[in-house]
């Protein structure tokens, strides 16, 4: 469903050598993984015999009983819905190969050979095993790999074969060594159609090794643009003179989805789910990836192999993690050291700026986190310049709707960073505004916030000008997204440092800055101001003087409406599958109705509020969702929001 697939990794238990042993644990694991509806598995490398037989590989005994256990498998297979990849070794023309087999429905639909043989201290394989490319047939017949088969047909063979099934998706096979190579067998795979490459592998442990492989796993996963599934032999090979860790690990364009918790692990099943649409968006949006197929096409010449699946592979995305917060690391380690890098690049680019405009800043202080952030951005440039922080001018201008918390935070924050301050306020000026254009001052309608928003702009603009200084805008990305910003007002500034940040990772921004102790002297206010409810405080506080306008209450839950920005514009997901992934998500959150309800809100005013991005100002690109219409956004301001508004409103019937 919407392109998620259901697969696993399994390090069954084994014997050295005991093929019997090992066919029975690889049962139990195809069982236990089916179980959890997983549609494909892969089992490590030489898992029928186990990996360190050494010289028993050239024992008829042992080659045997493996002819006669792949046998056995083809029968396994036929009972489950499942596509079953084991490694083992197999015999074709007096060579002996390490491949990779492919089963499915009582079938052996390909098998897949290594290509690279080590043949270092550690790994003599060239001993015994001959490389794919050493084979002289694309094909074997069934009977040449086990015995008394009850059908006579041939089998793809080679390190070149692309599976497909059913249409749904590809994936193709290749073992260990190979993913240590400068060119690897899966790059050609990957360029050739391969969405999936799986990787059946015995990889000993040796200190710094699992995190080596654990970084080729997802770089190899992000620049073939795949998800790459690895698993490697466990504990229960020999112990000579090497420990086998178990490492099993699913990557998805560079980010890991699941891994074994366990340094040497062994007899487990993993079970994960992917989501090739992921993988789909960005190959069809990555022009690298294809000028690289036209560079070196010639040198692909893969098979493909079709998979006939009798029912739908595709799973309910139960086994994947669907954050919340999209735009937010989950652990605070991560969140910290991702804000400050942030941080660091919105300093960067004002810097550049402020060097080639010279002047002074200027900022718009209200109180609320949006110019705290901008603030602080401005303040760390001029301490990295080697400026005094007076050169930062914040002006605060109380109007009708400012409460006495934000009010008091605004001057509070730029007293303890030691600013300029301003205090401008702009009641008298609305007001003869209101009069010269005849709106009655008691309509608190769009006009009545409007005035005041417009008003703030001139006179940040005007100070700009009498002191030859630079206004520094505030507005982030969710309100770029949703137009939520006046044109003409808090739309417009000389250079933006917020643009690309999304409201949901403002405060933790902010967060980092406390957590971090760049402005000690200001934590506290700080943190006070994380907790403010987001407003724009243009309509006149309740009755004990707290914000009455909350934006969330009008516009919508900003989590939501960063979670559509991110899946609609990162990977151009429709609205049907963002509604399903937000139903996950937010299941104890949010009933499916208001899901819908502000769904259809944000595709409304993506779409009627692009006017506003087409004019927005300079401002520096931190992460891989951005809206300025000179880099990632090339959008009409006239574009119909038809075909979206009808699926969404095709959801709520169902």
């Amino acid at each position: 469903m919407y392109d998620f697939y259901r697969v696993a990794t399994a390090v069954p238990d084994l014997k050295v050598a005991d093929v019997t042993y090992n066919k029975n644990k690889i049962i139990e694991k195809i069982d236990e993984a089916g179980k959890a509806n997983a549609r494909l598995i892969a089992f490590p490398e030489l898992c029928l015999t186990g990996y360190t037989c050494g010289d028993l590989f050239f024992q008829d005994t042992l080659l045997n009983q493996c002819r006669q256990a792949i046998g056995d498998l083809v029968a396994v297979s036929s009972i489950v819905d499942m596509v079953i990849i084991i490694g083992a070794p197999i015999k074709i023309d007096y060579q002996l190969y390490n491949a990779g087999i492919v089963f499915y429905k009582g079938t052996i639909v390909g098998i897949s050979l290594k290509t690279i043989i080590p043949n270092h201290n550690e790994f003599s394989e060239k001993r015994w095993f001959s490389s794919s490319n050493d084979i002289d047939s694309d094909y074997i017949s069934i009977n040449d790999i086990i015995s008394n088969s009850q059908e006579e047909y041939m089998i793809p063979v080679g390190n070149n074969i692309i599976y497909n099934i059913n249409d749904a998706y590809t994936f193709g096979v290749e073992l260990c060594e190979d993913l240590w190579a400068p060119v690897t067998p899966s790059t050609w795979l990957a360029m050739g159609g391969a969405e999936l490459i799986v990787n059946l592998s015995a990889s000993n442990e040796s200190i710094g090794k699992r995190a080596q492989r654990r970084d080729m796993v997802r770089q190899k996963s992000s620049s073939l643009i795949c998800d790459y599934l690895f698993v490697s032999s466990g504990n229960g090979e020999s112990t000579t003179d090497l420990v086998f860790s178990g490492h099993s690990i699913c990557c998805e364009n560079g980010r890991i989805l699941a891994e074994n918790d366990k340094l040497c692990d062994n007899d487990y099943v993993i079970i994960t789910d992917i989501d090739l649409g992921k993988i789909r968006a960005d190959r069809l949006k990555n022009k690298s990836f294809k000028d690289t197929y036209r560079m070196f096409g010639h040198n692909i010449d893969v098979k493909e192999v079709y998979i006939d699946a009798e029912n739908d592979f595709s799973s309910d995305a139960a086994y994947y993690n669907i954050p919340k917060h999209p735009f937010i690391p989950s652990t605070k380690e991560e969140r910290l050291a991702r804000c400050k890098d942030i941080f660091d690049i919105q300093v960067a680019g004002l810097e550049k700026r402020l060097n080639v405009v010279g002047g002074k800043l200027v900022v718009g202080v209200s109180g609320g986190m949006d110019s705290t952030l901008a603030l602080l951005v401005c303040a760390k440039t001029l301490l990295k310049m080697g400026k005094p922080l007076t050169d930062l001018v914040g002006i605060t201008m109380p109007a009708f709707g400012t409460s006495d918390r934000t009010y008091n935070n605004s001057l509070e924050l730029m007293n303890t960073l030691g600013i300029t301050i301003k205090n401008i306020p702009i009641k008298d000026a609305c007001l003869q505004h209101y009069k010269d254009i005849e709106h009655d001052f008691d309509v608190k309608d769009i006009t009545f916030e409007n005035v005041q928003a417009r008003e703030r702009t001139q006179v940040l603009m005007d100070y700009a000008n009498k002191i030859g200084g630079l206004v520094v805008g505030t507005g982030d990305l969710s309100e770029l997204a949703l137009g939520w910003c006046t044109y003409n007002a808090d739309q417009m500034s000389m250079y933006g440092v917020n643009g690309s940040i999304p409201k949901t990772l403002v405060k933790w921004m902010i967060d980092s800055v406390v957590e971090h102790n760049i402005f000690p002297e200001s934590s506290e206010v700080l943190k006070d101001i994380i907790d403010t409810p987001i407003s724009p405080e243009l309509l006149p506080p309740d009755e004990n003087g707290n914000i009455a306008q909350k934006t969330e209450e009008k516009v919508g839950p900003y989590e939501l409406h960063d979670f559509f920005l991110y899946y609609m514009f990162r990977f151009g997901y429709s609205p049907s599958k963002i509604y399903f992934m937000a139903k996950k998500a937010f299941e104890d959150t949010y009933q499916k109705e208001d899901i819908l309800k502000w769904m259809n809100v944000f595709y409304k005013r993506y779409f009627t509020q692009q006017f506003k991005r087409s004019c927005m100002p300079d401002g520096v690109k931190v992460g891989s969702v951005a809206l300025s219409p000179r880099g990632d956004l090339k959008m009409p301001s006239d574009a119909a929001s038809t075909l979206w508004l009808k699926e969404i409103e095709s959801l709520s019937n169902e």
